[in-house]
C-alpha cells in the first residue's frame, strides 16, 4: 500500500470536495481518500500497482486537475481581477441606478440593452470557472455549487436575453423585467465572497504551512576545514555542517563537536533554551542561540523531524472527525434538494400567479441563496486551525477522529518513569557481593545498559569499552547480555521469581526501599551477585498538571517499579489508584479492564515500554523525547517534555468542537432562515429576496464560519504556576 497528498485546483464549496472524494472512493486499486476542502488537498491510499498518472487521470474525470505532490505552492493572487471588476460593477450599478431615476430607460431601450450586454459580458468571462465546475457537475450527476449558480445566472441571462430579442422586435414592455445587471452582479458576490473565503482559508493555513518555512535555504558545509555555502537541498546524510550563533540547523544531526544552547520553541513550544554539547541530537529548524557547533547530518529534506511533522499534521487535518462526516453527508444530498425546492417555487408560483417573471426570480434566490459553503467549510476550517495550534505548541494529533474522542476520556493513566518523573536516575544504594571490586562491577554494568534505550541506561557511564554480545530485552523483568562467556542479568525482583534464586541480604533490600529507590538486581551466571538502587526525581511540572487534571478525570499510575517506589510518588501526586509490579501485558489488560468498566481511557506513557498499554487504551499519548516520529505507535505525540501539552490538548479540543457546533448551528440557521424568505416568506411585510442580495447574503454565511474558525487560534492555553 502507498500514500500519497495530492495538491488539487478548482474546488471550491464541499459538494465539489464530496464529489471528487466520492469518485475516487470508487475507483479499484484505491483504499481511501479523503479531500480537504480547505487544504485544498486529496489524501489517497491506494494498492502498489497503481501510479500517481492514474490518480490524476481519476481526479481529472470529475472536472478538477491534480496539480501533483502537495507542497508549499504560490497562492494565486487574484486582487487585481477582483478590483477591476469592482469597478466594472461600481458602473454597471450606476449605469442601472441611472435609467431607474433619471433616464427614461423605455424612451431609449435598444441603448439600454446593448450598454448592458457590453458591460455584463466580462463578468460571464469571469465566471467561466464557475460555469465550468457547475456544468461539469451536472455531467457527472454531483451537483455543486457551483451548479446551482450556473443554472440560476444563465436561467436568468437565457429569459433576459429572449426578452432583449422581443424588445428589438418592438414589445418594449418587456424592459421592466431584464436582468442582465442581476447576472453579472451575482457573478461579482460569489468571486468576493471566495476571494474572502480564500484568504480565510490562507490564515487557516498558516499554522501548518509556516512549519514548512522553519528551515533555512543554506547552510554550511565543513570540508577540508574550509567552510562552504551550499543550498540545503544539497546537504547528504553524514555531511558535517557548522552552526554559528543566530543560525538554524538545516538538517537533523548529532553534535560532534562544540556547545550551545538552541531554541526549539518552534516544535516543543517550550521558551526555555536547551544546551547542546557532544553526542547531543539537533532539530533541523532549531536556532543555536550562543556557541559555535559542528554537527553530523543524520536525517536530511523529508527525512528530517520537521518534514516528519509536517507530513502527519497535513495527513490529520485530511482526514475526517465523525461530526465532519455528518455535514459531508448532509452537503451531499443538499445540492439535489434545492434544486427540487427551487423547481417546485417556480412551479408553484408560476401556476397561481401566471406571472413567469416573478417565477423565474423564485427560482433563481433559492438556487442562489442556498449554497452549501458554509455548511461545508463549517469542520474542515475548525479542524484545520487545530491542527496547526496543537502542532505549534509540541502536540501532534495524529486523526482528526482523535481530536474529537478527546472529549470523551474521562481517565487518564500514567507510566511512571519518564512520564511522571524525569527518567534521570542517580544511585542511591550500591552493594556488591562479587569477585569484582567496584568499579570493574560498575563497568560492565555500564557497558550491558548502554545497549538500552530505557532512562535507568543513563545512571551508569562506561569506563572501560567492553565487547557486550546476546544483548536481550526479556518482557517484565529486565536485560540480559553475555560478556566474556559469562551470563549477566539486571532486572527486577520479577527475574529472582522467575529462575527461582535468593537473596538474603534483606536489609540491604529494605535499606534501599526505605529511598523508596528503584531495585535491580546483578545475576552473574545464575547467582546474586549485588544490587543497586535508583533513584527518580519527580517532574517539575507534574504536580500542577496533576491537580489540574484531577478536577475533571480520574487518574491511574501503572508502572513495572517496586510498590514503594510507586506509592511514593502516587502520595506526592496526591494519585489515589496505583498499579505496581506490572508487566507490560498487564498493563494491556488493567487497560482492558478500565475500558470494560464504561471509561474512556488516555494512557500516558514514554512510549519506551508502553508501546502495547498506548496501543490498546482508547487515546495512546507518548512524550517523545527523541522525535522518533514516524515509528511512534501512538494516537497522539507530545514531543515537548513539558506536560502543560497534556492539559492544553483536553482545551484545544474542546474549544475545536465547540467552534465546530457553533459553525454547524449558524450554517443551518441561514438556511433555515434564508430560504424561506426567497420563497417569499416575508413578502407580506414588504421585504423581498432577489438574485443579487441572495448573493451577498451567501457570501456573509462564510465569513461568519471563517471568522468563527479563526477564533481556535485564540484560545488562552494552561499555564502552570512556576
Amino acid at each position: 500500500m502507498k500514500k500519497v497528498i495530492l495538491k488539487i485546483d478548482g474546488m471550491t464549496c464541499t459538494s465539489c470536495s464530496n464529489s471528487l472524494e466520492k469518485h475516487l472512493n470508487r475507483q479499484k486499486g484505491i483504499i481511501l481518500a479523503n479531500v480537504n476542502l480547505v487544504l485544498e488537498e486529496a489524501y489517497i491510499e491506494y494498492e502498489d500497482y497503481l501510479t500517481i498518472e492514474d490518480l490524476n487521470k481519476y481526479i481529472k474525470e470529475t472536472g478538477f486537475k491534480s496539480l501533483g505532490l502537495s507542497k508549499n505552492t504560490k497562492e494565486k493572487n487574484g486582487l487585481i481581477p477582483l478590483i477591476i471588476y469592482s469597478a466594472l460593477a461600481i458602473v454597471l450599478l450606476s449605469f442601472s441606478i441611472l435609467f431607474m431615476t433619471i433616464i427614461d430607460k423605455e424612451l431609449y431601450p435598444k441603448h439600454f440593452l446593448i450598454i448592458s450586454l457590453v458591460i455584463i459580458t466580462p463578468f460571464l468571462i469571469y465566471g467561466l470557472d464557475i460555469f465550468k465546475s457547475g456544468i461539469k457537475g451536472f455531467i457527472h450527476l454531483s451537483p455543486n455549487m457551483n451548479s446551482l449558480v450556473t443554472l440560476g445566472v444563465f436561467t436568468s441571462f437565457i429569459y433576459s436575453f429572449i426578452e432583449m430579442i422581443l424588445i428589438f422586435n418592438g414589445n418594449i414592455s418587456y424592459i421592466k423585467t431584464i436582468y442582465f445587471e442581476s447576472c453579472a452582479i451575482v457573478i461579482y458576490f460569489i468571486k468576493l465572497g471566495r476571494y474572502i473565503d480564500h484568504k480565510g482559508k490562507v490564515k487557516t493555513k498558516k499554522a501548518i504551512t509556516g512549519l514548512m518555512e522553519i528551515t533555512p535555504n543554506k547552510a554550511i558545509l565543513l570540508k577540508d576545514n574550509l567552510e562552504v555555502e551550499i543550498d540545503i537541498d544539497d546537504v547528504k546524510k553524514d555531511d558535517l555542517l557548522v552552526l554559528k550563533p543566530g543560525m538554524k540547523a538545516s538538517s537533523d544531526g548529532v553534535v560532534v563537536s562544540g556547545s550551545a544552547h538552541f531554541d526549539e520553541a518552534f516544535l516543543t513550544g517550550e521558551a526555555f533554551s536547551k544546551k547542546k554539547e557532544k553526542d547531543s541530537n539537533i532539530i533541523a529548524g532549531s536556532i543555536n542561540l550562543d556557541g559555535y557547533i559542528v554537527y553530523k547530518a543524520v536525517k536530511t529534506g523529508r527525512d528530517s523531524t520537521i518534514s516528519e511533522i509536517v507530513n502527519l499534521v497535513k495527513e490529520a487535518s485530511n482526514s475526517k472527525a465523525k461530526i465532519s462526516k455528518l455535514a459531508d453527508k448532509i452537503s451531499s444530498i443538499f445540492v439535489p434538494m434545492i434544486i427540487l425546492i427551487a423547481i417546485l417555487a417556480f412551479t408553484f408560483y408560476f401556476i397561481f400567479t401566471k406571472d413567469f417573471n416573478k417565477s423565474i426570480i423564485k427560482f433563481t434566490t433559492v438556487l442562489v441563496i442556498a449554497c452549501p459553503c458554509a455548511l461545508g467549510l463549517a469542520t474542515p476550517l475548525a479542524l484545520v486551525v487545530s491542527h496547526g495550534l496543537c502542532a505549534n505548541n509540541g502536540i501532534l494529533v495524529k486523526n482528526s477522529a482523535i481530536l474529537e474522542s478527546v472529549n470523551k476520556v474521562n481517565t487518564i493513566t500514567f507510566d511512571k518513569t519518564g512520564t511522571l518523573t524525569k527518567g534521570n536516575f542517580i544511585i542511591t544504594n550500591y552493594y556488591n557481593h562479587s569477585k569484582y571490586n567496584d568499579d570493574e562491577l560498575l563497568n560492565i554494568i555500564a557497558n550491558i545498559e548502554s545497549n538500552s534505550t530505557h532512562p535507568i541506561s543513563k545512571a551508569f557511564n562506561v569506563i572501560d569499552k567492553i565487547d557486550v554480545s546476546n544483548f536481550k530485552v526479556i518482557d517484565g523483568i529486565g536485560i540480559s547480555a553475555k560478556i566474556n562467556n559469562n551470563e549477566y542479568i539486571l532486572g527486577s525482583n520479577t527475574a529472582l521469581e522467575k529462575y527461582n534464586l535468593n537473596y538474603n541480604y534483606t536489609s540491604e533490600i529494605d535499606s534501599i526501599k526505605e529511598n523508596g529507590s528503584t531495585i535491580i538486581y546483578i545475576i552473574e551466571n545464575g547467582l546474586v551477585i549485588g544490587l543497586i538502587g535508583l533513584n527518580d526525581v519527580i517532574k517539575d511540572d507534574a504536580y500542577d498538571v496533576i491537580n489540574e487534571l484531577k478536577k475533571d478525570y480520574e487518574l491511574y499510575i501503572i508502572t513495572g517499579d517496586n510498590s514503594t517506589s510507586a506509592n511514593l510518588i502516587s502520595k506526592n501526586l496526591n494519585i489515589d489508584n496505583v498499579y505496581s509490579n506490572v508487566y507490560p501485558k498487564d498493563k494491556q489488560k488493567i487497560i482492558t479492564e478500565l475500558k470494560n468498566n464504561d471509561k474512556f481511557v488516555m494512557m500516558v506513557g514514554d512510549g519506551i515500554n508502553d508501546a502495547p498499554s498506548l496501543v490498546s487504551a482508547d487515546i495512546g499519548v507518548s512524550i517523545n523525547k527523541e522525535c522518533n516520529i514516524a515509528s511512534d505507535a501512538s494516537d497522539v505525540i507530545l514531543i515537548s517534555d513539558d506536560m502543560d501539552s497534556i492539559v492544553n490538548l483536553f482545551i484545544i479540543s474542546k474549544k475545536t468542537f465547540r467552534i465546530i457546533k457553533e459553525n454547524l448551528f449558524w450554517a443551518f440557521f441561514y438556511n433555515l432562515l434564508m430560504i424561506p424568505i426567497a420563497l417569499g416568506a416575508l413578502e407580506f411585510i414588504n421585504i423581498f429576496m432577489n438574485p443579487m442580495w441572495a448573493s451577498l447574503a451567501m457570501m456573509a454565511s462564510s465569513i461568519t464560519v471563517i471568522l468563527n474558525s479563526l477564533r481556535i487560534r485564540r484560545v488562552k492555553l494552561w499555564k502552570r504556576k512556576y
